[in-house]
Order: C-alpha cells, then sequence, then structure tokens
C-alpha cells in the first residue's frame, strides 16, 4: 500500500523540478517567436521546400492533403514532387504556448499561400496553421508537427 503512495510522491518531485519558472516561460515564448519568424524568413529567402526541410526536427511530420508525411527524407519527396513553380508562404503566429517542462511549444495563425501551376494558373490561397515545436539535442527549436 505505501508503494502507490511513494511513486506518487516522487512523480510530483520529479514534475516539480522540471517545471519553468513564469518569467522564464516569457523568455520561451520570445524564443517561439524568433524561430517562426525565422522559419518564416528563410522560407521567403531560400524557398519553402529549404524553410521545411532546414527546420525540421529529424522526427517531423507533416499534414498535407490528408496524408501524414514522417520524417526528413519522405519530406523532402514530397517537396521534391511538387509541380508548382513561385511558391510563396507567409505566416505569422497569433498565439504561443510553451510546455512547462520547457521543451516543447506549439503555435497557431494565419498563413497565406501562392504558387503557380504547371499550366500558368495562378493559386492563393490563405488559412490557419498549427505548429508543435521541439527544443532538439543542440538547443535549437526545430518543428515536430505541421
Amino acid at each position: 500500500m505505501k508503494t502507490p503512495i511513494i511513486i506518487c510522491i516522487a512523480l510530483v518531485a520529479i514534475s516539480s523540478c522540471s517545471t519553468v519558472k513564469k518569467k522564464d516561460l516569457v523568455s520561451l515564448k520570445q524564443e517561439i517567436a524568433a524561430a517562426e519568424k525565422a522559419f518564416n524568413d528563410y522560407a521567403t529567402e531560400y524557398g519553402v521546400k529549404e524553410a521545411f526541410l532546414n527546420f525540421a526536427h529529424k522526427t517531423a511530420v507533416l499534414n498535407r492533403r490528408d496524408s501524414i508525411i514522417v520524417g526528413k527524407e519522405a519530406i523532402e519527396n514530397y517537396f521534391d514532387n511538387q509541380t508548382l513553380m513561385e511558391v510563396t508562404l507567409q505566416w505569422k503566429p497569433d498565439f504561443i504556448d510553451v510546455s512547462s517542462s520547457g521543451d516543447m511549444a506549439y503555435t497557431y495563425g494565419k498563413y497565406t499561400f501562392s504558387a503557380i501551376t504547371a499550366d500558368s494558373s495562378e493559386i492563393n490561397a490563405s488559412g490557419i496553421f498549427h505548429t508543435v515545436w521541439k527544443r532538439d539535442k543542440n538547443g535549437e527549436w526545430k518543428y515536430v508537427y505541421d
């Protein structure tokens, strides 16, 4: 009977050790805002494919057209098989939150997208994005879900 109580106390103690202070959460949210801006700016400067590869965690997942694309190699293949030209994608988070442990975060906000198809038709779209971020072993924020 004492074992479950001891385990519960240990779990509470462990979880409280990994909780980030409120002032640190503000700083972490600023880091995520900077990561989002860097991601967006990289897409503008180097292209959408390069940005999604550069900011991807090794276990990243993309949700595109009712399909889940898992891993950087699959993400690269996905972009390599796109036939769109002159692709532009811009976004900015409206909301950022960080886990109490400080190693995961999520954002959501609005995006705009434009491209030219193989038959020279123009595509313009806008919508809502949702990104999940994880701090990698080097301390950098990388997306794990987009």
